[in-house]
């Protein structure tokens, strides 16, 4: 991947941002169980931050996605997972179907907006019943004149509690489970919507909810594109998505690296530095090659996707690498840190219980895995001509 100067600049602006807006406030904002959403993404929106590679007539810096990826790759410097994640989620996981296939209506009302930080959006997909088995949605929006009127549940929604609209995927007719689906833009503030708050184990900083729908009423003009067609649409948001996770992990990767790095060569144990051993330094080389792997994967994904090429192969391989790899990282070098590393403030132990989120959302291990057989001519059923069609 080729980093032009407009990049360069880029990623000195976000990792400014990073520096001080963000990271002088994590432990705070660990603790509350929440950040300023509204205040942080305001300030971000300012700085075009938002909309990076959106269209300018909504307020985007219309730049390919190579330059969203950059931002997600310093926002790996914040000091915790959670922050990251609810920025990715409003800009790349429930804007691009809205970007791409929207009516100039919903981008008024939905995308102008949230490019400019004036508002928290979030992405309505999974259900306490399917998660990863998108065709599984069960929530329903019936027609009613010239209205949608929503019923039902979604679960694990992060930003929930706070956003003020939620790209919403829901079954719109009886049809077959691939064709009955739509991406409906629903304002957060209608009648018939309650929240529950969802304590995780990690992520802290990010509000993540349940949201209930009871016959809740929005325009039908708030379709995004076709109806029938959102779940097509939200598997290409997930391929953003799948890379967004992956480019926000490596700097993050790199940081747990040279912290461990660092405490083992200041520790003595037995009468030398911990990093002495080579037990010790061997596994750390081997952690930093497998993070520079996970990079040129990442980025040479990117790169094909920026030039119009299908990468459901390899954001899958990603998306799956990064969460492994997340595991790896994380074990071995609290292991280094001894009992330091089992603290609940340590910066190691907050990316053990942060990261084992990546190997589930977004696609579970297992569902990345099955994607990448199928491509492959690897599953029961299937042959090289899904190789070939590549």
């Amino acid at each position: 991947m080729h980093f032009t100067a407009e990049h360069e600049n880029l990623r000195r602006t976000v990792a400014r941002f990073v520096d001080t807006e963000l990271n002088p406030y994590v432990d705070e904002w660990e603790a509350a169980e929440e950040f300023p959403s509204h205040e942080v993404f305001k300030k971000l929106g300012d700085l075009g931050l938002l909309g990076i590679k959106y269209d300018t007539a909504y307020g985007g810096l219309g730049l390919d996605f190579s330059y969203s990826m950059v931002m997600a790759e310093e926002l790996g410097l914040v000091h915790c997972g959670g922050v990251p994640m609810a920025i990715g989620v409003h800009t790349d996981m429930c804007t691009p179907a809205l970007n791409r296939f929207g009516s100039d209506h919903v981008k008024r009302n939905f995308l102008a907006p949230a490019i400019a930080g004036d508002v928290v959006g979030c992405l309505g997909v999974s259900e306490p019943g399917g998660g990863s088995d998108v065709a599984a949605v069960k929530t329903t929006a019936r027609k009613d004149g010239d209205d949608y009127v929503i019923s039902g549940t979604k679960m694990w929604i992060t930003n929930g509690l706070k956003a003020d609209w939620c790209c919403l995927l829901a079954n719109t007719s009886d049809d077959a489970a691939h064709r009955n689906k739509s991406l409906i833009c629903v304002p957060m503030d209608a009648e018939g919507i309650s929240r529950q708050k969802i304590h995780k184990i990690g992520m802290n900083s990010s509000d993540t909810a349940q949201l209930f729908f009871d016959d809740v009423r929005v325009p039908r003009a708030n379709l995004i594109g076709q109806e029938g067609a959102g779940f097509m649409m939200q598997m290409l948001q997930f391929q953003e998505e799948r890379l967004y996770a992956a480019a926000s992990a490596l700097k993050g990767f790199d940081r747990l690296i040279d912290l461990t790095i660092d405490y083992t060569r200041e520790r003595s144990a037995f009468g030398k530095p911990i990093l002495d051993n080579q037990v010790v330094h061997f596994r750390l080389a081997e952690l930093r090659t497998e993070v520079e792997a996970l990079r040129a994967l990442t980025w040479s994904a990117v790169e094909q996707y920026v030039s119009g090429g299908d990468v459901t192969k390899l954001a899958s391989m990603a998306k799956l690498k990064t969460g492994r790899l997340a595991r790896e990282i994380t074990d071995s070098c609290l292991q280094y840190w001894g009992g330091m590393g089992y603290t609940a403030d340590n910066p190691v132990s907050r990316a053990y219980r942060d990261t084992r989120l990546i190997s589930i959302g977004a696609g579970a291990d297992e569902i990345m895995l099955g994607i990448i057989a199928k491509l492959e001519g690897t599953l029961p059923g299937t042959s090289n001509k899904a190789k070939q069609q590549q």
